[in-house]
């Protein structure tokens, strides 16, 4: 079986993710861990400047690997575990730079595939009903209203400079970004079954899920 998992930023998507997968007793596979170790890896060779030119020979540089333990994923580049150091903030916003790139997306959508055919999971990200596993067994969209995403990411980065405007801001740019790439842009599929979190506890969305999975 596996389940497609799509959504907006701050939606909740990672956490229904992880719930569904732990009611179904499968894996959770993060794409977005991919691309992190991606930008990880880009920051550590210290290559600056990103061009198409040095994205096609760094992605012919890099071998992938994906392992599940004690029902965590660890995301390895050549070897190298990088999951410690994937959601550190200057590795998002490089992340976010360097997933349009049309060469990285294909390398990542044949281990992603592979991935799926091999096994039962649930796969998170922004593309993967529409374009990594178009005949997944259900398709799930995440979403929920801007202003409430920022507030629950706002809620979850006090301690921060930044304002709630700010955080605003930066959503509305990122969803503008995620819908409107070149390169699998986000986006309702038809056959998707949209879950809007807005009002809901993440235990509530979790459950509405998997209702549908159980019809």
């Amino acid at each position: 079986m596996n389940i497609a998992i799509d959504g907006h930023a701050a939606s909740g998507k990672s956490v229904i993710a992880v719930g569904i997968a732990a009611r179904l007793g499968v894996n959770v596979f993060d794409t977005g861990a991919l691309y992190r170790a991606v930008a990880c890896e880009w920051d550590k060779r210290a290559l600056g400047e990103h061009t198409q030119e040095k994205m096609s020979a760094f992605v012919k540089s890099i071998k992938f690997d994906v392992k599940f333990i004690d029902g965590v994923q660890h995301t390895y580049i050549n070897g190298f575990d990088y999951t410690p150091f994937l959601r550190q903030e200057k590795i998002s916003v490089l992340s976010s730079i360097l997933a349009p790139y049309p060469q990285l997306r294909a390398k990542l959508r044949k281990m992603q595939r592979k991935f799926a055919r091999e096994n039962d999971c649930v796969m998170e990200g922004r593309d993967i009903g529409s374009e990594i596993l178009p005949k997944a067994d259900y398709k799930f969209f995440i979403t929920a209203p801007v202003e409430v995403r920022a507030r629950r990411r706002f809620e979850q980065q006090k301690g921060k400079e930044a304002s709630f405007e700010q955080v605003l801001k930066d959503l509305k740019e990122r969803d503008y970004a995620d819908e409107n790439r070149v390169v699998s842009p986000l986006k309702i599929v038809k056959d998707s079954i949209i879950i809007n979190t807005a009002g809901k506890t993440p235990q509530e969305s979790i459950d509405e899920c998997v209702s549908y999975i159980k019809k």
